[in-house]
């Protein structure tokens, strides 16, 4: 399959409009680029877990508790872990390794833990890897708070902010190759009729900060290796015959034939807000079968003729320049998708 392949995921709209909305995913490049000779990787935990009372607080009924404890040992297992396993199911890299033993002794839970060039040349030799990702530091913050609702309920919520930092390293770099700031958050929210159904709606705070961090690791995934990523096309219909031929062949995929009928009806129409959007269909005709710089000229000439027609505020305008901008970072992600795979 090709690299800058579309795969269609939803039936086309039948709703009786002018406009046609359909999804796809696009293939999109990792944001990090390895070298090639990078073919099998180690994910390695090297952060050291908090406190069990630091980085918690939760308040029952508007009174903060102070028994408060959340044991950040396994979410320090299970970021590394899930990134590991989001990295293999891409079937990018030979093969994916996860560093079982712990890497550091000390319990600077604060501090960055950057491995030096001589211990990554021997983790790599250890485990025949050519590359290793790293978490370096993971730090949770979680609040929860269980408190009193209208009309007898109790609501309760927990938010889990996460911090650290994600570095690559290579055995023949004496820096690391690349270096992430992670930061993101996770919510829970639920409504009960007392605090022990409470209790069996929320997760506790350990499985809270394990469900964060297996979070974390599995988006942090897309920084590695190539992903799929949802998206929203669309194109102009006509009530004509012709425009309905068109139509047809869209909705079957047939990207080439649909192209010749808007083509051929691009031909006979004057300048017009219909020939902008001729010239829009064609441009996503083009993008589907992977030719960007055509589907960017064509998307281009659309925006023109909204303009021309429609004016500059009009949301056809606004809507066709977002398109080109799409199609121009389209025509970059493919170029790099080819170097990630190794292709001309």
């Amino acid at each position: 399959m090709k690299k800058s392949c579309i795969l269609l995921l939803i039936s086309l709209c039948t709703a009786c409009s002018s406009v046609k909305y359909f999804a796809i995913e696009t293939f999109n490049p990792s944001e990090i680029t390895f070298p090639p000779h990078v073919s099998k990787v180690l994910i390695v935990n090297n952060a050291i877990p908090q406190p069990a009372d630091t980085g918690y607080e939760c308040k029952l009924m508007g009174v903060v508790q102070d028994t408060c404890r959340a044991n950040a040992d396994s979410a320090l297992y299970d970021a590394p872990r899930s990134l590991g396993k989001a990295i293999a199911e891409a079937d990018y890299f030979a093969d994916v390794l996860f560093y079982h033993l712990p890497t550091r002794t000390d319990t600077h839970f604060l501090e960055d833990g950057k491995f030096t060039q001589q211990t990554v040349k021997e983790l790599c030799t250890e485990t025949g890897t050519d590359a290793i990702i790293s978490f370096d530091r993971l730090l949770f913050n979680m609040n929860k708070n269980i408190a009193a609702f209208s009309e007898g309920y109790i609501s309760g919520k927990i938010k889990v902010e996460v911090g650290g930092i994600v570095r690559t390293y290579l055995p023949e770099r004496v820096n690391p190759f690349s270096t992430l700031s992670v930061c993101d958050s996770i919510f829970w929210d639920e409504y009960a009729d007392n605090t022990e159904q409470m209790n069996r709606f929320l997760p506790s705070a350990d499985e809270a900060l394990r469900a964060s961090a297996s979070y974390i690791g599995n988006t942090l995934s897309k920084n590695f290796v190539p992903y799929w990523h949802k998206d929203t096309r669309w194109y102009y219909t006509g009530i004509s015959t012709r425009w309905k031929q068109a139509s047809a062949y869209a909705a079957s995929q047939k990207w080439e034939s649909a192209a010749e009928e808007w083509e051929s009806i691009y031909k006979s129409l004057a300048d017009g807000k219909e020939k902008a959007k001729i010239s829009s269909n064609l441009a996503l005709c083009e993008e589907m079968r992977g030719n960007f710089s055509k589907a960017s000229a064509w998307a281009g000439k659309a925006r023109d003729l909204f303009t021309k027609y429609t004016g500059e505020d009009s949301e056809e305008t606004q809507l066709l320049t977002l398109y080109v901008k799409v199609l121009t970072d389209r025509a970059w992600a493919d170029q790099k998708l080819n170097i990630q795979f190794g292709e001309e």
